[in-house]
């Protein structure tokens, strides 16, 4: 099928002519029609798959020009990265349309945001904070909202905004289109579906967890963090084909020590994002990503998801995420748009129980590789790597004073107690008997006195 079979316009014709798209992906055709009758959609689908344009196309399409000064369409992402994304997307697609589109995030001045919000949008793309923030200062309106998009909003619930997410979806008005795209579906999505969502069409292109067939996965077992970054180095100075490297690793400590590591070998070809870094760090490291400038870029989870590039030749896992679905989301960075792509993870021992839930997840065995005889192993290891010693279960330690048994000496014979148990098991305590003679002369000497 090609794009002008869709029952798209002229604009938008021209506009994915210019981007150079032939083929709508199956998540963008079978999603097409129901966005376009106004039916309420759930879309699963893995990374990579066009999910961006399977809401944007449609709604695109439905869009009227008007000098209404509230945006029509809501999109709410999770990360800021993400916002930029789509944005551009939105920007691509609608070249030859005079639409007005604009993106909120935090960390960006929020005043110069409610200014451009005040000219008039038709689409507004946010993060749940700064939309609920413009919201509740009455610089954005919801009223008008005809078509809401919720995108990633496993991740959303991940960063633990579902009191945001819950507050603006009863923010909106309630005859509007409800849009949901994401590339996994957990019990925790299942609740706000069932709560927001109930009788939307699902459209489910790959089973969730699922992996795309393109990727081509292997796994190296290694013993610690410093041998990992030994075999990062020697993957990448053995292969000329690892040209687009994006490095997974889950938290920016770590991210943070590969990087100075790498650093001293492959000097400016490595680059690094995680939530420390300005926003014009991050947006600088992934434009330098994409036009070849750096061949490895180095980043937490949260970050990528905003990192959409269509050439990464290979996703290293230097660590593998707890949660399996997290994974799907690492390996969708590569094998986009068609083409194969390459998935690499190294295991250590503590990540084995994460690695069965991800081969169950997918209900498929990871191969595994064997490690180059020329890889060094390290014998240094990070803190939380080495053992803690607990002592052959010798919890008492030794005595200090000569001839003595230390604080756990036995009691002598006079000075042990015996539990008698409840006051119903012990025996009646024996009381002396006084007689009244006794005391009347007690209480006379009391008197005198």
């Amino acid at each position: 099928m090609l794009f002008e079979d869709l029952n798209l316009n002229k604009p938008l014709l021209n506009a994915l002519d210019d981007m150079g798209y032939v083929n709508p992906t199956p998540i963008q055709i079978e999603a097409f029609a129901p966005i376009l009758s106004g039916a309420d959609i759930v879309g699963i689908a893995q990374t990579g798959t066009g999910k961006t344009f399977a809401f944007l196309m449609p709604l695109l399409r439905l869009w009227k020009y008007t000098t209404e000064l509230s945006p029509r369409i809501v999109i709410l992402v999770p990360t800021r990265e993400l916002v930029v994304q789509i944005v551009s997307e939105i920007e691509k697609l609608a070249k030859y349309m005079p639409i007005r589109v604009y993106g909120v995030y935090g960390g960006a001045n929020i005043n110069t945001q409610k200014s451009i919000i005040s000219q008039g949008l038709d689409i507004i793309v946010g993060t749940p904070g700064r939309l609920m923030d413009l919201s509740m200062n009455r610089a954005l309106k919801l009223k008008k909202v005809k078509h809401f998009v919720l995108d990633e909003v496993d991740e959303m619930l991940e960063l633990g905004f579902s009191v945001q997410l819950h507050n603006i979806l009863n923010m909106l008005p309630d005859r509007r289109q409800n849009l949901f795209f994401s590339a996994t579906l957990s019990p925790e999505v299942e609740k706000i579906l069932n709560t927001f969502f109930q009788g939307a069409k699902k459209i489910e292109i790959a089973k969730t967890g699922t992996p795309l067939e393109q990727i081509n996965q292997s796994l190296f077992h290694v013993p610690n963090f410093y041998t990992k970054l030994n075999l990062l180095s020697l993957l990448l100075e053995r292969s000329k084909k690892m040209t687009r490297v994006l490095v997974f690793v889950r938290s920016k400590r770590l991210a943070n020590l590969i990087y100075d590591a790498m650093h001293e070998t492959f000097g400016e070809a490595i680059g690094i994002i995680h939530s420390n870094k300005s926003q014009n760090q991050r947006l600088k490291a992934v434009e330098k990503f994409r036009i070849n400038k750096l061949r490895v870029l180095i980043s937490t989870d949260v970050i990528a998801r905003g990192v959409d590039i269509t050439e990464v030749s290979h996703v290293i896992n230097f660590d593998l995420p707890d949660i399996p679905e997290i994974y799907m989301h690492r390996i969708g960075r590569t094998g986009r748009a068609d083409k194969n792509g390459i998935a690499i993870s190294f295991v250590s021992e503590y990540e084995v129980e994460y690695l069965m839930a991800i081969e169950s997840l997918m209900q498929r065995p990871i191969p595994i590789s064997g490690l180059p005889e020329e890889l060094i192993l390290a014998e240094k290891l990070l803190e939380e790597e080495k053992p803690v010693f607990l002592g052959d279960k010798q919890y008492r330690k030794e005595h200090t004073l000569k001839g003595t048994q230390g604080a756990f000496q036995e009691k002598s014979a006079k000075n042990s107690k015996i539990n008698l148990g409840g006051p119903g098991k012990r025996k009646p305590r024996k009381t002396k008997t006084v007689n009244r003679g006794n005391k009347k002369r007690m209480a006379k000497r009391k008197r005198k006195k």
